[in-house]
């Protein structure tokens, strides 16, 4: 979970004030905040918790139209994340992945298929070289964790159901000279497990 550093102040810059920038930017699209390079004003008590919710002062953004424009001035700098308008970046808390996939579609079945993902903050991004697949094993459990890239560093989870619908669309491919198990979009093969060890469980 990435937290506050030391020595960094908990600020109370206006949650309005971030909205009224993040609206005025993404009113043409999605604002360039890898463009912009206010300064540090500190730490936000916002939190984007595992399943996608985003908190603020503790308690849920219930608004779905406030948590999209925040989304969309979201950047994530190391291991970091930020909210960045024009004229200040304040630090946030997330515990796993920013978004969360909470579907997709599958276009063209087979070698050449494509699949696209819906976040749940309403990005749709089609699996492919700019925006790869990973899966990331718990290294005591086994677990696996399964990831798209959206844009610029900031993944989405994808969530449990739609990861079970890749396991019935996936398939076994070389992979790094042995097979693997995984799923392939836009041209690419995008491993989940090495086939032997799916064999064994």
């Amino acid at each position: 979970m990435a937290k506050p550093m030391q020595g960094q102040n908990i600020v109370k810059p206006s949650a309005e004030s971030l909205a009224a920038a993040a609206k005025a930017a993404s009113s043409r699209g999605l604002p360039p905040v890898h463009l912009w390079n206010p300064p540090f004003c500190g730490d936000l008590d916002m939190r984007i918790a595992r399943d996608g919710t985003w908190y603020y002062l503790g308690t849920p953004i219930g608004r779905k139209e406030l948590v999209r424009l925040f989304s969309t001035i979201l950047r994530r700098d190391g291991d970091r994340y930020f909210l960045v308008t024009p004229v200040e970046k304040v630090g946030i808390t997330v515990d796993d992945a920013p978004f969360v996939a909470v579907d997709f579609e599958v276009k063209n079945p087979g070698p050449e298929q494509e699949i696209t993902f819906t976040t749940n903050v309403g990005d749709e991004v089609t699996a492919g070289p700019g925006h790869p697949i990973r899966v990331r094993h718990d290294s005591l459990t086994g677990e696996p964790s399964p990831y798209v890239l959206v844009r610029a560093n900031l993944e989405a989870l994808i969530d449990r159901k739609s990861f079970y619908r890749m396991v019935d669309i996936a398939t076994h491919e070389p992979h790094k000279g042995e097979s693997w198990f995984g799923v392939r979009s836009g041209g690419v093969f995008f491993p989940i497990i090495p086939s032997a060890e799916l064999d064994t469980e």
